[in-house]
């Protein structure tokens, strides 16, 4: 004969206040599981929704990022003649040449100074970029010392508002909209008129060139073309590997420390999983010698307490996924270690978090729950009986 689940459900409503607590313990490391799942996915999310598939970008070789790189404007023309780039409607090539600088500011409130990236962008840059619009103000007139500042630059960051000014570059720049780009890091940075930039910072070489592709499929045909050519000491990617290789060292170090502070939580919950059901099985010998009198295996009794942790298991999974829900709401910024600047993003809960987190409470509750399960369907009839 089997033993029903809402027998097991029942003895974890008797004993609430064990329940309670043990589950408490699970949901408290559930929960940091959780957020450290979402905390990487949303810094991956955000990183890779800013480059587009079509796109492709090309940097100076041996560079880790647009800020460390150089593209001479001689090379720049040499890429405008490739035939793999792609036309607008308007009959212009979708290829921007854009400069990408660092600057230092404080951020409001706190007064901390903080790096920004600048970003030199032209007319193109709007038409290879589409999530990109504008929320507030207008656009920079070329040729004027005015910029535009993402949303959670303007939000942060002092003088980067409507109408406020920055200075940099030994000029003073007027911000004249805010634009929005979304979960991408394009929020968190400043554009302006490449050709007015690069002659504030005094710089005679381009960060990156971006273009469109024709065709998709002629993109490594394009790579070997440019890599190989002696002219051109530059490097080809996708847009959107590009932006993956600038999350990889960070989300390395965010899922590392998670995954160590959440060992280290998860062994005092399966210990405190193990005592309540050490403390059960001590607690209902007469009920077990009983059981077993009635005709139930043993390991129909086994199967009873490996369900009772599994439950309490699955009650602080669905608890700590619950709370770690509501860190969606919050956005967070760190250092992108790629370039040295500030970068914001969310939280971020996908399906796959929630069944991994859910799949890790159950782990810990069958870890917690089976050497007491074990214990309780070995006992003998004669023996639980005597010891009642």
């Amino acid at each position: 004969m089997k033993i029903p689940l809402s027998y097991s459900l029942r003895n974890l409503l008797t004993r609430r206040m064990t329940t309670v607590l043990t589950a408490s313990g699970m949901a408290l490391v559930v929960f940091v599981f959780a957020a450290t799942l979402m905390l990487t996915d949303g810094l991956k999310k955000t990183l890779v929704a800013t480059g587009s598939p079509d796109n492709v970008i090309v940097i100076r070789k041996g560079s880790q990022s647009e800020v460390q790189s150089g593209v001479e404007r001689i090379q720049a023309n040499i890429l405008e003649s490739q035939p793999e780039v792609a036309t607008g409607s308007d009959g212009r090539q979708l290829l921007a040449k854009e400069l990408v600088v660092l600057i230092n500011l404080p951020k409001r409130g706190s007064n901390k100074p903080a790096n920004v990236v600048i970003r030199g962008v032209s007319a193109t840059s709007l038409a290879l970029r589409p999530q990109v619009r504008l929320v507030e103000g207008r656009m920079p007139q070329p040729g004027s010392a005015e910029i535009m500042a993402g949303s959670s630059i303007a939000r942060r960051f002092q003088g980067a508002g409507i109408g406020e000014h920055l200075r940099f570059g030994m000029r003073e720049w007027t911000v004249v909209g805010i634009f929005d780009a979304g979960t991408t890091g394009f929020n968190s940075e400043i554009w302006g008129d490449v050709d007015q930039l690069m002659q504030s910072f005094r710089r005679p070489v381009y960060s990156s060139i971006l273009f469109r592709l024709a065709d998709g499929s002629g993109f490594e045909k394009l790579k070997e073309r440019i890599e190989n050519d002696p002219r051109l000491t530059l490097e080809v990617k996708r847009e959107v590997r590009y932006y993956q290789d600038q999350s990889e060292a960070m989300s390395k170090f965010l899922r590392i420390l998670g995954m160590t502070l959440t060992v280290i939580f998860s062994l005092g919950a399966i210990i405190g999983a193990m005592i309540t059901m050490y403390a059960s099985v001590a607690n209902r010998v007469a009920e077990i010698g009983t059981l077993r009198a009635l005709g139930f295996q043993r390991t129909s009794i086994l199967a009873a307490f490996l369900s009772e942790a599994l439950l309490l298991g699955l009650i602080g999974g669905l608890v700590g996924v619950f709370f770690a829900s509501f860190m969606q709401l919050v956005t967070i910024s760190t250092m992108n270690w790629q370039t040295f600047s500030e970068l914001a993003f969310s939280f971020r809960l996908t399906i796959s978090t929630v069944l991994e987190s859910l799949a890790f409470s159950l782990i810990m509750g069958l870890a917690g729950g089976l050497v007491p399960a074990l214990r309780a369907g070995r006992m003998s009839i004669v023996d639980a009986l005597r010891e009642s």
